[in-house]
């Protein structure tokens, strides 16, 4: 298809060059230049012919044809994304969320999934998540055979950052492959990929049988605490399913996540004697809550900042004679003078780890250097827990080798795991301690969560057809 693409433009340009040259050179030139640009042409056709034959080669019969489906039907997925990007479905805008919900209920029920509503206590203040299943018929009638494909758990979500305060921006097409708007790559793009796969699997006949559950979960951007509320729906379905394919925002078309980093909260919090600083630094005086909370922060730093794919930023510090911080609205405040020893200081600061040996040993190193104090001074760390990891397994792995064969198959060379530390925590990792994982198969674009954030509309062809043959494949 790629040849095909190319050898268009050339071959109008061609005839277009053969006109102007035909009108001013002689006819027995002419003659010999004809012949001999249809030999050329008759090359290249075999080129392209012979490109094509690439493409396919390893693609049943039903696959080529749900590459076709797809493509014919390009306008209604653009039409799609446009309708659910104009609606504004930032996490907190509840009725917008359900809103994007209900749209795209009705789009997997074309492709033959039942629906509902999972809703969320009034005291959360979420909207609730969007699951869509099938499941295999367990009728005595049916071929063993036809029960050994994987159960799919396959992860979207309808929320964005974007609340309506924010400045609107609409779906619009920015060039004839570049499309803006809120949302539109993390992740309705993403979204669409799977509804989009999901309906051309069901025209071809190729989800008879099949056990598939669609997860959508309506805040994944700001999840509603407690976690064990707002997830424990999601966690218990997808204990049920042997696959999770998640389709966050791809990161090129021949990579995506076989690993992700999880997410953790701390809070260090240092007192001391307080006086005249006059007598800093002396015995009886001792060093006050700022030095120590600086020796500590670069103690972590100096200790564990070269360990691969971990990571600890102090996100705000505040220290002072009369301090206040509230953890909820992330806002705090300090009264103090430049003569007094500061007697107390609260840092609060992210962890970031690939696995959860690697967290609790950070967590380790972390505690002993707190507690090795300045003079006149004591400290203490938290922990929190957020969003687990999902660490590289072996498992994860196999599922990638099938999506390597199928980009290898449809002819555009092979797939390989990206870099886990480039990407955060994400509503895979929830699950990824029971099931296979990969995620960073959605839409592909620039400036997630960023006023101005694109898709590529042009790679969304190529990342429908792979979704839909990964789910074909992975569930026969």
């Amino acid at each position: 298809m790629k040849g095909l693409a190319l050898a268009g433009p050339f071959f109008i340009k061609l005839c277009e060059v053969m006109y102007s040259y035909l009108k001013i050179i002689p006819m027995k030139k002419s003659a010999l230049f004809f012949l001999s640009i249809l030999i050329a042409m008759t090359s290249i056709a075999q080129q392209v012919k012979t490109a094509a034959a690439a493409v396919s080669k390893g693609l049943t019969k039903e696959e080529q044809q749900v590459m076709a489906w797809i493509d014919a039907h390009m306008p209604q997925a653009i039409e799609m994304l446009k309708e659910s990007v104009n609606i504004n479905s930032g996490t907190l805008n509840m009725v917008g969320v359900k809103k994007v919900g209900a749209l795209f209920a009705k789009e997997f029920e074309k492709a033959g999934f039942t629906t509902e509503w999972v809703a969320m206590p009034d005291s959360i203040k979420r909207a609730g998540h969007l699951v869509a299943s099938r499941r295999a018929a367990t009728s005595s009638s049916i071929k063993s055979s036809s029960n050994k494909g994987k159960r799919l758990f396959l992860i979207g979500h309808l929320d964005t950052v974007f609340e309506p305060d924010m400045p609107a921006n609409p779906f619009t097409m920015l060039n004839d492959s570049t499309a803006t708007g809120q949302g539109v790559n993390d992740m309705k793009g993403g979204d669409i990929v799977v509804i989009m796969a999901l309906q051309a699997l069901e025209q071809a006949g190729l989800l008879k049988n099949t056990d598939i559950t669609a997860y959508f979960t309506g805040d994944e951007e700001h999840a509603g605490y407690p976690r064990e509320v707002t997830r424990a729906d999601f966690i218990n379905r997808a204990k049920q399913a042997d696959i999770a394919l998640a389709f966050e925002g791809a990161s090129g078309l021949n990579s995506v996540a076989t690993g992700r980093r999880g997410a953790s909260g701390w809070r260090l919090d240092v007192k001391a004697k307080t006086g005249h600083s006059s007598g800093v630094f002396t015995p009886g005086a001792g060093y006050g809550a700022i030095y120590e909370a600086a020796r500590i922060l670069n103690q972590f730093r100096e200790t564990l900042s070269t360990e691969k794919y971990l990571t600890f930023n102090p996100g705000i510090i505040i220290g002072g004679s009369d301090i206040s911080y509230n953890s909820a609205s992330s806002k705090g405040a300090a009264i103090a003078k430049t003569n007094i020893i500061s007697p107390a200081v609260t840092v609060t600061g992210d962890l970031r780890f690939l696995t959860e040996d690697q967290k609790d040993r950070a967590r380790v190193k972390m505690k002993a250097i707190v507690a090795q104090n300045l003079a006149q001074t004591s400290a203490k760390i938290s922990f929190t827990d957020g969003i687990p990891s999902m660490a590289p397994t072996d498992g994860n792995n196999q599922v990638l080798s099938v999506i390597n064969s199928i980009s290898m198959d449809m002819g555009v060379g092979a797939t390989v795991a990206g870099d886990p530390g480039s990407r955060g925590a994400g509503d895979i990792s929830y699950v990824a301690a029971y099931v296979d994982c990969i995620d960073g198969l959605g839409a592909s674009g620039r400036g997630a969560h960023a006023p101005g954030e694109t898709i590529h509309l042009n790679h969304l062809p190529f990342l429908i057809k792979r979704a839909a043959l990964t789910i074909y494949r992975l569930s026969r």
